[in-house]
Formats: C-alpha cells, structure tokens, sequence
C-alpha cells in the first residue's frame, strides 16, 4: 500500500491509501471507527490486525477521495524520532572535495579525500528536528540566515516494531515501510557551524526543512530496497542521479547498530544519506528563490516543493 496523510477542505485530518492510478484514495478514516485508523503512528502501533484492516478497506474502497479534492501531508507528519546517516561514501568525497566553495581549503579531487575510518567501522548519524516536516506540495521556507540553500536526495525506512539490541539478520523485519526524504540544508549556515566539530543544527534545523513523502509505501510492496533508481530534477531540470544499491552501510546495519543497548521504537525515521551526486553541493550549484525540486525514487513515488526565499 502506498499510505497517505492528508487535509480534508474543512481542516480535518485523516489517513488512507492511493488507489490505482494515483488519482484517488480510500478514506480510512472516515471508513472505520478503529481508534488505528485515525493517524499513521496510530495504524504502526496496531500492529498486523490494523494493517490487514488497512488492506480491506484499500480493496473494498469504502469511502474514497479525488486527490484533487484533499492536501496531502507527509505521510508521517510527527515521527517519534528522526535519525539522518551518512551511508554513501561518493557523496561524502564529493561533498567534502567542494569544501572550496566556503572558502576552505580541501583536497579537490574526490578520490584523494581523507576519510575517517570511524565511517568505516559504525554508520554515523545525527537527530533531525522531528517537529520540523512538511510533505509534498508544501513550501520550503529558506531561513533569513542562508543564502546557499541545498536539496539532498535521500530515502528512508520507517520502524514498524520496538526491539532493543537488534541483530543484523533479524533488522528487515523491523521496518514498516519506505518514502522519500529531502534533508533540505543552509550549507553555509552547516559549513560554519560545524567547523566548531559538533552539528548540524541550525544549518538543518528550521521549518519546514524536512521533507518526507508523497506517501509511505508498506514494506512487502517493496522486495529490493537496494536497487532503486533515485533522480533530482530543478525546474523540470536533471540535477543527480543514484541507485539505492550504492550505499555502504545499509538499513540492517543502521539498525543494529542503533539499537545497540538503547530502544529502537515503533515510528522511527531512518534516513540514508544523500545518494552519490544527490545535492547541489556535489556540483556546485545551489537553489534560488523559486525553484521547483522533484526528488523521484523508483517505487517511492515523486516528492515536489518549491523553494522559497524570505523577504
């Protein structure tokens, strides 16, 4: 199922699935009284029995919508926690390689940059601001602060079940299912802020700067997260293209690796990382007041926001 949050015209809230074609979707709930119907970190924590009512109400398409007629949301518009990792190691070396354009001296060959072996060893991470996401359609609202402002193409699983001390092997049953994610920085604001060896914050960490979505297709509808093609496009525009395959930690990783002695929880957000050519940064370009940025991932769907500059 290709899961869905979204506005009724009145303000209402409700939760359902696209239908084939993409141009309607089934109501969930408006369709049933279950209390795990009524928002997506509700129908995570019902478990099999709310998804396989999930599944009925998508085939029977009791109460259905015209997608023209509602808002969509992110389909997880609150996630308990929003960790966001560093899993492809070309764009790491791209990224690091164009360190020029801040000013700071760097090795501008992508293939001669140093690093650190920790990345190796452990997938790193940082804590998004979970409070801070928006979906497809909405407006990203650059921050006064940032006038270098970056899109990042990236793809991310969503915890279905709470487990502690996860093992490799074990770690796919634990994901609910998969979206798109913009991690949209202020690579300026970044590139200071981090020269003080802690961060990101603020170069992350303002409204609407975390874009999730369209929707949040179910884990079975997805047999190989590891070989999807992933593109960015600006104004109708390719600006990156990826495969999913490149990561060098995957999700099984991160997930054991989180989980170790701390508890991983149902609605969780797990992010990959920029794909390799997936940001601006890599080709040193940036965003202007305007653009139009498409993310599109291969059985994800298309995520599509419009980047706005403050007065």
């Amino acid at each position: 199922m290709k899961l869905v949050t979204f506005d009724l015209p009145d303000g209402r809230r409700h939760i359902g699935a696209m239908l084939a074609g993409e141009q309607h979707l089934a109501d969930f709930t408006a369709s049933s009284a279950t209390p795990a119907l009524r928002d997506m970190l509700a129908l995570i924590d019902g478990g099999a029995a709310a998804l396989e009512e999930a599944r009925e109400l998508t085939r029977s398409a009791k109460v259905t919508r015209a997608l023209a007629d509602v808002k969509l949301q992110s389909p997880l518009p609150e996630p308990r926690q929003m960790r966001d990792f560093l899993c492809f190691e070309k764009h790491f070396r791209q990224a690091r390689a164009n360190m020029h354009l801040f000013g700071i001296e760097s090795e501008r060959d992508p293939a001669k940059v140093e690093i650190p072996p920790v990345w190796y060893e452990q997938p790193i991470y940082y804590k998004c601001n979970r409070f801070s996401v928006v979906g497809t359609g909405a407006d990203v609202i650059v921050p006064r602060y940032c006038q270098k402002i970056d899109y990042e193409l990236e793809f991310a699983a969503i915890t279905g079940k709470s487990g502690k001390n996860i093992r490799k092997e074990d770690a796919r049953s634990y994901i609910f299912g998969w979206c798109i994610f913009n991690d949209v920085s202020a690579r300026d604001a970044q590139r200071k802020e981090m020269g003080g060896t802690l961060g990101p914050a603020k170069g992350k960490d303002f409204d609407t700067g975390n874009v999730i979505g369209p929707w949040l297709v179910t884990a079975d509808e997805v047999p190989d997260p590891y070989n999807l093609t992933m593109v960015a496009r600006v104004n109708g525009e390719e600006w990156s293209r990826g495969n999913s395959g490149s990561m060098h930690h995957r999700f099984e990783d991160v997930i054991a690796h989180v989980s170790q002695d701390e508890t991983l929880r149902a609605g969780e957000f797990l992010g990959s990382g920029t794909v390799g050519d997936g940001c601006g940064l890599e080709h040193g370009r940036f965003l202007k007041n305007g653009d139009i940025v498409e993310l599109e991932i291969q059985g994800l769907g298309l995520l599509r926001n419009r980047i706005v500059f403050q007065q």
